[in-house]
């Protein structure tokens, strides 16, 4: 049951699933909670759209740490069962490293030990101790790392902490550790593949990354039946059901700061007061557009210094028959990465030949697309802030197309029913992404922690920060998790409960 005191009152600027989290988090502590989305749905990057007879999820796909949102859900009462219906791929996904040449990731670890073996002798039981360290990172990541504010150094000063830092693998690389156990390049690319994302080369990720290893082939690759915006549904019931007013499409368009308060949040809809905000919006954005100038919590230097994770080209793609070679996941690891990374992170470019992930979510769920026919969602890194054009565009779906069709051995341009593209400044455009970033920032040590933009504003004393640019990172179950730190946060400190808004 939810507590109310009106004396306490939040604003959340986003309903991503950090805000969605926050918002749910602060009305269980008792806030009245209104939660302002720019759009005319909930989810930021997790929205969805359709159009002719397909429903496309537009960001995350994949659907790894199931028991992030089910704990959620559980910690209000409820069972996430009740809200949506989970299903475990199998096989989780197909590597394709070239034309005949693909190797499929069985959901059952034995199976996918007998996988490494047929590739590299010895390799089955090197998983097994790889994973054994993998397992021990994650878990202990979970209990005694993820859920930290990052205002600190002295959060990292407890015992268990200090127990497992060398265990952690925090100052060794992730392509060090990795070669320690594999040798064959398809092996390392499977291994490394879950860290591409992360905001740096796999040289310059903390071996601490492994954990996400774990996740990935104990924890499974599972799909939301309905698609990947059931989840987003599902937190948006919960917010409801929690006493969470939803205002949609309604743009924040500034803050007024006095005797360092935020005391209002002026909007396209009207003005909005209440004791505590929260801006799950970019954070950027929030620091330099939305606060008046010089109360900017980072200044232009700072944010200019950080080291992005990468943006990303998309291509949501109808077709019009069943393509018999793809899965519900396919990762194209043709080409070399190491010459995609440098037009990633040391000299940002278009990259020639890049990597590429395909979805066909069709594949597991025949309400995504009309009968016959699949959905397919493409997706490039691609190094944050690039100029993208409609010829840019273009010529990277003719890309995709040809290595797609290389692969299944069949036509799909040809049967092309829907095309659209999102990219960078569909970013900016959407969500005020800093440098169109889709990731966040790179997790390197560096942007680890304590070392990532605070949560709490350093001089207005009611704002506070949650998403991707902030602690515990970029990805669905860290969203989830940044909003409860960020509420749990606020309750302990009791900040501005009792405080008027006028």
């Amino acid at each position: 049951m939810v507590k109310q005191n009106m004396a306490s009152s939040a604003i959340v600027i986003g309903a991503g699933l950090s805000g969605l989290s926050a918002a749910i988090s602060l009305a269980k502590e008792g806030y009245a909670v209104t939660l302002v989305e720019r759009h005319d749905q909930t989810g930021g990057r997790a929205r969805v759209f359709e159009a002719g007879g397909f429903r496309f999820d537009m960001g995350p796909s994949w659907y790894w740490m199931p028991e992030v949102a089910a704990d959620f859900f559980q910690q209000h009462g409820r069972s996430i069962d009740d809200y949506m219906t989970l299903k475990r791929l199998d096989p989780s996904y197909q590597v394709i490293f070239g034309k005949g040449e693909q190797v499929s990731l069985p959901s059952s670890f034995a199976a996918l030990q007998a996988v490494f073996e047929g590739i590299e002798t010895g390799a089955g039981s090197r998983l097994a101790r790889f994973m054994e360290e993998a397992e021990y990172k994650y878990k202990t990541a979970m209990s005694a790392y993820v859920r930290k504010p990052g205002l600190h150094v002295h959060e990292l000063c407890n015992g268990e902490v200090m127990r497992s830092f060398l265990r952690m693998d925090m100052l060794q690389s992730f392509s060090h550790h990795a070669r320690k156990f594999f040798k064959d390049e398809r092996l390392l690319k499977i291994i490394e593949f879950p860290v591409l994302f992360l905001g740096a080369t796999p040289e310059r990720i903390p071996a601490m990354y492994s954990m996400m290893n774990y996740a990935d082939m104990k924890l499974g690759t599972w799909y939301p039946e309905g698609g990947m915006h059931m989840l987003v549904n599902a937190f948006t019931r919960l917010a409801i059901e929690s006493g969470v007013e939803i205002m949609l499409n309604t743009t924040v368009e500034g803050m007024d700061v006095e005797r360092n308060r935020v005391k209002r949040v002026r909007t396209n809809k009207g003005v909005l007061t209440a004791n505590v905000i929260v801006s799950g919006a970019d954070y950027h954005h929030t620091d330099h557009e939305l606060l008046p100038s010089g109360k900017a919590n980072y200044s232009a230097h700072y944010w200019e210094k950080r080291v992005m994770a990468p943006s990303c080209l998309i291509y949501y793609i109808g077709v019009s028959k069943k393509i018999a070679r793809l899965q519900h996941h396919n990762l194209f690891f043709e080409d070399d990465f190491r010459q995609h990374a440098e037009a990633i992170y040391n000299s940002p470019e278009w990259p020639q030949q890049p990597l590429f992930y395909l979805c066909c979510p069709s594949k597991t769920d025949d309400t995504v697309a009309p009968p016959g026919m699949e959905n397919l969602f493409f997706l490039i890194p691609t190094a944050p802030g690039l100029l993208d054009t409609p010829d840019i565009r273009n010529h990277y779906l003719q890309f995709v197309l040809r290595k797609t069709e290389e692969f299944c051995g069949e036509k799909i341009g040809e049967q092309i029913v829907y095309s659209r593209s999102y990219a960078c400044t569909d970013f900016i455009a959407d969500y005020s992404a800093f440098k169109g970033n889709a990731y966040g920032l790179a997790n390197t040590l560096g942007q680890t922690a304590f070392l990532k933009p605070s949560i709490r504003h350093k001089s207005v004393t009611n704002l506070f920060f949650t998403g991707q640019l902030t602690v515990p990172g970029p990805g669905v179950p860290p969203a989830i998790i940044s909003g409860q730190v960020v509420a749990e946060y606020i309750s302990k400190q009791k900040v501005s409960r009792y405080e008027s808004v006028i």
